[in-house]
């Protein structure tokens, strides 16, 4: 995408998206859709909804996780907190470390930026242990990413180890992403 002056380059970022609580597509949807909507960020790519076993704090039920791939204009603490009120505004509330929540709403990859400031990491340090996050983060990355070979092999590696307790659950139509889920 060409860039005016008065534009500021935009750049490509992975987060991760879950869901446990209420209407768990449904609030994946909106999530997308408030994103989606700011005229800095626009999502290009999500993944297949999958169905998880909760991770750390397993006295809840399963999450719907998914990944997306943006493209954004906000430098990534700025994108970190977007992210951080479209939670609020879906109800996020931070009770319990790994408890259940209607939203969680996690930055992985900025581009190729390596940080570590007091409110953000990048990549995010945990991805690469998790299926819940390496699974859909497969479905969306490109094959250029400096990370993707290392997702890839670690996404497969979880799945053939029995899966870590992650189904596909359902696809989004992204373009047509207010139609009803089947599941």
């Amino acid at each position: 995408m060409a860039s005016s002056e008065n534009q500021p380059e935009r750049q490509v970022a992975y987060i991760a998206l879950g869901s446990n609580m209420g209407d768990r597509d449904r609030l994946l949807v909106q999530a997308l859709n408030q994103l989606n909507d700011r005229p800095d960020i626009d999502v290009l790519r999500i993944s297949g909804l999958y169905e998880t076993d909760p991770v750390g704090y397993t006295d809840q039920p399963p999450f719907l996780n998914m990944a997306a791939a943006l493209s954004t204009s906000l430098e990534p603490v700025e994108l970190l907190r977007a992210m951080l009120g479209i939670e609020a505004e879906l109800g996020r509330k931070r009770d319990i470390r790994w408890g259940p929540r209607t939203i969680d709403l996690d930055l992985l990859l900025y581009d190729d930026v390596r940080m570590d400031v007091q409110e953000l990491t990048l990549p995010h340090p945990r991805m690469l242990e998790r299926a819940f996050v390496l699974v859909p983060l497969r479905d969306v990355i490109t094959q250029d990413h400096e990370l993707f070979a290392q997702v890839d092999r670690e996404a497969r590696r979880a799945l053939q180890d029995g899966g870590e307790g992650i189904a596909l659950w359902n696809t989004i139509n992204w373009h047509n992403a207010s139609a009803p889920l089947e599941s």
